[in-house]
C-alpha cells in the first residue's frame, strides 16, 4: 500500500523561497503539506498547495493540545504533528521555512535501510562521518567535541529498521551558538554516506529535516517547559532511549536540504543552549538508567516516564505532564479518526 506522506512545519514567516518549493514539491507528490503558525504569524498566509494554521485555526480543530499549548513556542508544531496523523499520514516528514529542499529531499524513503552500523560507543559525533572538520551537531555535549569517532571502513554494514531518519543540510547546518561563534560556515558535507546508531549510541538529532514512520509517533513529542533551543534536542534524547528498547536505530542521511538560517541573536542562543552544555550528558545517563520496557504498545507509558524523570531533575518544568497527556490523548483520538476514513 502507498504510504500517505505529510510534511509539516512551524513558521511565522510570510511566504518564503522555502516554504513554496516545499509546497510545490508537495502538490507534484500528492503529499499533504501543513504550516502551524503563531501570535507573529502574518494576518493572511496563502500558498497553493499548503494548509496553514493560524491560532484561531489551531483552536478549532478540537485538539486538547491546540488549547493549552503556550503560544510563540515552537512545540506548537505538535499540532501539525497531530493533524497529519488525524488526515491519515503514514510518514510525516518535518522542517523548518528556513531549510531549502534539494532533488535529493524528494527520493522515495525506506524504513528499512542498509547502512553502517554503530553500536556500544557512547557519544558519536555524527557530522564527522559526514566532514572533515571539527563540527557537531546542536545538542552534542561540548566535553566530547574532541572524542574520536569509529573508523567509517570499520564499521559493519546491515539491514537495519530506522523509523526515525535524520536528514543534514548544506550551507548553514545545525551547529550550537559556541560553533557559529567561533568556527566557519558555510559547510558542504559529504553525499554518499548514511550511517545508523543502535543500542549504546547517542548522538542529538533535530526537528529541521527528520522522517518518522507511524511506529514511533508518539516520539515525535516536543516539550513546552523548556529552552527553545533544548526542545527539540531533549526530546531526540527520549526517542532514542525508547527506539533502542524497541531494536530500532537512528538513522543520519547525507544532506538534502540546504539551510538559508533566519536571523538570530547568536548570544541569545548561547543563553538559551546553557542548559544543554551542563546537562546533555547528564540527561542521558539519567535516561540510561531508567527501568522501561520495551513494545511498540509501551512507548506512550515509557513516554511519561522519562518526563518525569527530566521534571525531576528541575530542567523541564511540570506543567509538561498535562500538557503529554492531552497530546497521547489526542494523538490516539487522531489515529481512531484516521482508521475510521
Amino acid at each position: 500500500m502507498k504510504e500517505k506522506i505529510s510534511i509539516v512545519v512551524t513558521s511565522i514567516a510570510a511566504p518564503n523561497e522555502a516554504l513554496r518549493e516545499l509546497a510545490q514539491g508537495c502538490i507534484e507528490r500528492d503529499y499533504n503539506f501543513i504550516v502551524i503558525g503563531d501570535e507573529s504569524s502574518p494576518a493572511e498566509f496563502h500558498i497553493a498547495g499548503c494548509d496553514f494554521y493560524g491560532l484561531e485555526k489551531q483552536k478549532q480543530t478540537g485538539l486538547k493540545f491546540a488549547q493549552s499549548c503556550p503560544a510563540k513556542h515552537y512545540a506548537r508544531k505538535n499540532i501539525g504533528y497531530l493533524l497529519a496523523i488525524r488526515s491519515g499520514a503514514s510518514v510525516i516528514i518535518e522542517t523548518d521555512d528556513d531549510n531549502i529542499p534539494s532533488r535529493e529531499f524528494w527520493s522515495q524513503r525506506q524504513r528499512i535501510q542498509n547502512a553502517a552500523v554503530i553500536s556500544d560507543s557512547g557519544w558519536v559525533n555524527v557530522y564527522q562521518y559526514f566532514s572533515n572538520r571539527n563540527i557537531w551537531p546542536r545538542g552534542f555535549p561540548l566535553e566530547y567535541v574532541r572524542s574520536r569517532t569509529p573508523d567509517f571502513e570499520m564499521l559493519d554494514r546491515a539491514e537495519i529498521d530506522c523509523p526515525i531518519q535524520q536528514g543534514l543540510a548544506d550551507d548553514n547546518p545545525d551547529v550550537d551558538a559556541v560553533y557559529r561563534l567561533t568556527l566557519p560556515l558555510p559547510q558542504t558535507f559529504r553525499k554518499d554516506r548514511k550511517v545508523a546508531l543502535a543500542d549504546g549510541c547517542w548522538c542529538p538529532f533535530n526537528s529541521q529535516n527528520t522522517t518518522w514512520w507511524a511506529d514511533a509517533f508518539e516520539l515525535l513529542y516536543l516539550p513546552s517547559y523548556c529552552s527553545f533551543r533544548m526542545t527539540d534536542i531533549w526530546r531526540s534524547f527520549i526517542a532514542q532511549r525508547i527506539a533502542h528498547l524497541n531494536g530500532w536505530s537512528i538513522l543520519y542521511n547525507s544532506p538534502d536540504m540546504i539551510q538559508k538560517r533566519n536571523e538570530h541573536n547568536l548570544l541569545r542562543d548561547f543563553s538559551d543552549e546553557i542548559p544543554g552544555y551542563l546537562h546533555n550528558g547528564e540527561i542521558c545517563d539519567a535516561l540510561e538508567a531508567l527501568k522501561l520496557e520495551s513494545g511498540v504498545e509501551k512507548i506512550a507509558d515509557n513516554l511519561k516516564v522519562c518526563y518525569e524523570k527530566l521534571i525531576g531533575m528541575s530542567l523541564i518544568g511540570a506543567e509538561e505532564l498535562k500538557l503529554l497527556d492531552a497530546w497521547l490523548e489526542d494523538l490516539k483520538e487522531a489515529r481512531r479518526r484516521a482508521s475510521d476514513g
